[in-house]
């Protein structure tokens, strides 16, 4: 079912219980322009508003990914002031960021090629991201003067520790898939002709599963980085209780005992 989108700068599909969002400026290595942050923000708020939309898949057309924001448009030479670089930052990425953290469904990413700036950061902030074996991550903001943002500094550290995370962020130097994904900072590198078809697998796979308790699962491990294990021990308890009492738990059971698949409705 093909959804609406602002200039066709970005594609938005739901099939099977998957909505699908495609950057599409590929001429430009699909980095953001105002267009397409926006029909982004819109189509990450409608996944969240659709109950038939039960997964998120997320990659780019053409030959890469994300280059980050398209620095045509925010080129000094052409304004009169001083750019405000942290209104950009506020009015677009950072509710990008939330929005793909706080959606109560997965989020898969299929990194297809360069992953740069806040395109690397926004990949990082989904839930799975698979990557092509020649797709490249770069934190590329020490080339032109900035500080890593899309949640960038927080990811990097997280995921890989302080002396790793300097030293992208300071060097801008890439990583290649198969190491991004030996390091921890993805789930997988898959071969570059079988990635759409596996991020497909896995986006149908998710949207067919228990919606709610991998919701759940999801919120447990992101609030893991911020608690102790007392406060943590308790939140899974909470979100324990609140998951059995569902209609995917019952089915869960009942097709375990039964020893058939399960027909999860999300609820």
């Amino acid at each position: 079912m093909p959804l609406s989108n602002k200039a066709e700068t970005l594609l938005v599909r739901e099939e099977d219980g998957v909505l699908y969002i495609t950057f599409n400026r590929p001429d430009r290595l699909n980095a953001f322009n105002a267009e397409m942050s926006e029909a982004f923000i819109a189509a990450l708020k409608r996944a969240e508003a659709r109950a038939s939309a039960r997964a998120v898949l997320i990659t780019g057309a053409g030959r890469g990914f994300c280059a980050g924001q398209d620095l045509g448009d925010r080129d000094p030479r052409k304004m009169s002031e001083k750019p405000d670089l942290g209104a950009t930052v506020e009015a677009y990425y950072n509710p990008t960021i939330r929005l793909i953290r706080g959606l109560e469904k997965p989020v898969i990413c299929a990194v297809n090629g360069v992953a740069a700036g806040a395109g690397a950061n926004i990949a990082l902030a989904c839930d799975i991201v698979l990557a092509a074996k020649s797709a490249k991550f770069i934190q590329a903001f020490a080339r032109i003067g900035l500080v890593p943002d899309s949640g960038g500094t927080w990811s990097l550290a997280r995921l890989l520790g302080e002396a790793r995370a300097k030293g992208l962020a300071l060097t801008a130097e890439p990583v290649d898939a198969p190491t991004a994904a030996d390091w921890g900072l993805i789930w997988k590198a898959v071969d570059d002709e079988a990635l759409q078809d596996e991020a497909e697998k896995l986006a149908k796979a998710m949207a067919a599963g228990p919606t709610k308790g991998l919701a759940l699962t999801k919120k447990a491990i992101q609030a893991a980085a911020t608690q102790s294990m007392d406060a943590q021990l308790d939140l899974e308890r909470d979100f324990q209780r609140e998951a059995g009492r569902t209609d995917d738990y019952a089915e869960g059971v009942a097709a375990f005992i039964d020893k058939r698949p399960p027909v999860f409705k999300g609820e």
